[in-house]
């Protein structure tokens, strides 16, 4: 069983739709905003590709929002959107049904850091604010966007750095596949701090990104409520720390077999990698390619999600595509790698983002 995308809630540094999102992709320079003056601490560098002007209270209201860490307000204003593109109503009917299951590194790192600290720097230890303390769990996102929305089906995080969202794809796709599910809020969300700077910056991944992209994943036989944006075949997961590059393609291999998809079919590659040879002697050479890094910078888990928008983005525009599939790649420093097979359509009104 597959599932299907019917529904998509994006938020990154080149904007809140697909239509931005796959524009910043294409031109491939660094979306840069400036974040001086956002932090007390220090920063390595006065841009970075964050999302500019985000209000979770102006957004969300007050109610609730007071104390969440960046990361959990990005990733439940991208759910709620999600739930609306998708056209999904939750009720008591089906609230039990319905799900989230998020990708990310490790939670909100400042949150952690910053309490971790406060441990140390307080007077006694236990002068800690204890309503901080849910942000430092790496759940806390998936936990409060199903409070928001009263979801009390499946509720997963799975931490897995650039490979987050395909990790996260991959449980979801399962859920629906053995029945515990009909619909499921799948994303990744990464947020922009002086610690995940720093990080980025000092192990040479740099420069950190920030991005929140959710996506309505639905059961085949439940998604007739909603206009199918695409529809996710396989993904296939592996380790291969000698030769990741090879690991990668031995992995796309597999998700194409389990798709029923011949590689000669791929017409696009999208993941935050940009190297063209990403994929050579698996895929056509003429392939499209639309790497997410470039444009805006190292999002971890949130990466192969915002790949994912750029292909719907790009489904969106051209009829060319329709129905033809594509791949969503990722791979880690470790020897992680991931790939996801996808196929994709325009819908009425996609053209306006």
């Amino acid at each position: 069983m597959t599932g299907v995308v019917t529904g998509c809630g994006v938020l990154s540094a080149a904007g809140d739709s697909v239509t931005d999102l796959l524009a910043a992709v294409r031109a491939g320079s660094l979306v840069g905003t400036d974040v001086r003056g956002r932090f007390e601490e220090p920063l390595p560098a006065a841009e970075a590709p964050a999302i500019a002007d985000f209000d979770v209270r102006r957004l969300l209201g007050r109610k609730g929002t007071s104390f969440l860490d960046r990361a959990t307000a990005l990733a439940m204003v991208a759910c709620g959107r999600a739930l609306a593109d998708g056209e999904l109503t939750v009720d008591d009917d089906n609230r039990r049904r319905v799900g989230v299951v998020l990708g990310t590194t490790t939670g909100s790192l400042k949150s952690t850091m910053d309490f971790s600290r406060d441990t140390l720097v307080q007077e006694k230890p236990y002068l800690v604010n204890p309503v901080l303390f849910p942000n430092t769990v790496m759940n806390c996102a998936s936990g409060q966007a199903a409070i928001r929305y009263g979801l009390r089906g499946v509720n997963a995080t799975l931490a897995g750095g650039p490979l987050g969202f395909l990790y996260a794809l991959r449980y979801a796709l399962n859920a629906i596949r053995r029945g515990y599910a009909d619909a499921l809020l799948v994303g990744g969300v990464e947020e922009y701090t002086p610690n995940t700077a720093w990080a980025a910056d000092l192990t040479g991944d740099g420069p950190a990104g920030e991005a929140a992209a959710v996506y309505l994943l639905r059961r085949p036989d439940a998604a007739a409520a909603g206009t199918p944006r695409a529809e996710v075949l396989a993904v296939a997961t592996g380790f291969h720390p000698d030769d990741p590059a090879e690991g990668l393609a031995g992995c796309a291999r597999r998700a194409l077999a389990t798709a029923h998809v011949r590689a000669g079919d791929v017409w696009a590659v999208a993941g935050g990698d940009p190297d063209p040879d990403t994929l050579r002697g698996v895929v056509p050479a003429a392939v499209e390619r639309l790497p997410v890094r470039p444009a805006l910078g190292d999002c971890q888990a949130a990466t192969g999600a915002l790949a994912l928008g750029a292909l719907l983005g790009r489904y969106a525009e051209d009829p060319a595509p329709h129905g033809r599939p594509a791949l969503i790649t990722g791979r880690s420093r470790d020897g992680g790698v991931a790939v996801a097979v996808v196929r994709g359509w325009r819908r009425a009104g996609d053209h306006h983002g």
